[in-house]
């Protein structure tokens, strides 16, 4: 009995092992006086990255959210973070539609309840590769106080920086 405990607990571990997945996490702070918060999360699995936001503390409506350039959110209004990541030097604009940074996420629908959902998933980003027009580690995530409007530039004119999460691989 105590070889097939073995065997079952060496199998779980390979089984762990052999799996491709790398994962990311930005947790959110709040920034310019609000009371945003949770979390970004990145998960890569066989090239395609999976971007899970849910956020909390926010006010009802659309609120932009971006990777910035700089995994630094030391700022009060998160300024610290710097601009859009925009690594292949594009316009703003609108998620998978020519031309964007591919910081461009989009806007978070809020509810009532002042909590709101996103995903994304891409092949255009990467958790820790050696790629930077594509690793999203060492980034921050952004929220802003309103909606991108996908077309004003440089950044989509979304207001005050309300939430900072630093990118940080898991």
């Amino acid at each position: 009995m105590k070889k097939l405990s073995v065997l079952a607990s060496l199998l779980f571990v390979l089984a762990a092992c052999n799996t491709n997945e790398k994962k990311a996490v930005a947790t959110i702070s709040p920034k310019s006086g609000s009371n945003v918060s949770g979390t970004v999360t990145f998960i890569e699995k066989d090239g395609i990255v999976t971007m899970k936001a849910s956020l909390s503390g926010l006010s009802e409506g659309n609120h932009a959210i971006h990777i910035h350039a700089i995994g630094d959110c030391s700022a009060d209004d998160g300024t610290s973070a710097g601009g859009h990541w925009n690594p292949t030097n594009e316009n703003h604009g609108k998620w998978k539609q020519e031309p964007f940074h591919v910081g461009d996420i989009g806007n978070l629908v809020v509810g009532a309840d002042g909590k709101g959902t996103l995903e994304r998933e891409t092949v255009l980003w990467s958790v820790g590769s050696k790629d930077i027009t594509k690793n999203v580690v060492g980034h921050a995530i952004i929220i802003h106080e309103g909606p991108d409007d996908f077309s004003s530039q440089p950044s989509g004119a979304a207001g005050p920086r309300i939430g900072c999460g630093e990118i940080v691989r898991k």
